[in-house]
């Protein structure tokens, strides 16, 4: 009877773990008829950041706008957490067919962009990256070292610690700064507070640890950048400038007047730049 009841278990435990081994990294919603665009939103966004986006271009062109795993009540995965996105990402693009790819990136979205245009530069035809940056933790610390960045750190367990008072305070103070359209706000934090925690904490580490300065010298896919000016238009340029120093084939469009949503401080001109070169 023992014999009986272990034959039975083995298997039930075999697909467990391969279950758990194919956690969905994100949702889709797919939306228009064209050429294919992945639509990458930025950390704790959902695929509705690109809500506008999505109604501007999809007459002409097959809209994928993803949720990632932890953000707007997609279930959470195992760390590490972005790696685990980028292969099923482009395992969603063979699955599905997809040939010449354009990838629309916002902040995270966009340096995730970034490293698959670097490491399968075949699969896509051009990235439009939207303030984001290839190493996003040598603007904020001097002297970085992607070797030092790991899930265990003081900063990490006193987020991980954080209760929902203070956290929501926390989102309330980054909205003002990532924004300037205040009638935005409410959304950004709304998508903050509604992220799993852990994810929020490892999953911005995950970003951290990407250097790919040095990689971008090895992609032949055009890279246009939307960058948000706010506050000092001078300091961003000389920080966009040396990041992309080793890009080949690169078009930079800096945007006064908004700050990291530029989709949402200036509409227009957003809507504008991304017709311009999906054409």
């Amino acid at each position: 009877m023992k014999m009986t009841k272990l034959i039975w278990l083995v298997p039930f435990l075999f697909l467990s773990f391969r279950l758990a081994a194919q956690q969905t990294a994100f949702t889709v919603k797919v939306t228009g008829h064209g050429e294919p665009v992945l639509l990458l939103p930025g950390f704790t966004c959902t695929a509705d950041v690109w809500q506008e986006t999505v109604a501007a271009i999809s007459a002409t062109h097959e809209c994928h706008a993803f949720t990632f795993a932890g953000f707007g009540g997609v279930p959470p995965i195992e760390m590490p957490w972005l790696p685990t996105i980028k292969t099923q990402l482009i395992e969603y693009i063979n699955k599905n067919n997809l040939h010449q790819v354009t990838i629309i990136g916002h902040s995270l979205g966009g340096t995730l962009g970034m490293w698959l245009v670097t490491s399968q530069p075949a699969l896509f035809k051009k990235l439009i990256a939207v303030d984001a940056l290839p190493c996003t933790g040598a603007l904020l610390m001097p002297n970085f070292k992607a070797s030092q960045m790991v899930y265990d750190n003081p900063f990490s367990k006193q987020q991980l610690a954080m209760d929902s008072v203070h956290f929501h305070q926390m989102a309330r103070q980054m909205a003002a700064g990532m924004s300037l359209t205040k009638s935005k706000h409410a959304q950004l934090v709304d998508w903050m507070m509604k992220a799993d925690r852990k994810t929020y904490v490892y999953g911005y580490v995950d970003m951290l640890k990407l250097d790919l300065r040095e990689d971008l010298a090895n992609t032949t896919v055009p890279v246009v950048i939307l960058a948000a000016t706010y506050p000092n238009r001078q300091q961003v340029e000389t920080t966009w400038n040396q990041q992309l120093a080793k890009l080949p084939q690169k078009r930079i469009y800096y945007a006064d007047q908004s700050a990291h949503f530029i989709m949402y401080d200036q509409p227009a001109w957003f809507i504008d730049r991304i017709r311009e070169n999906l054409q």
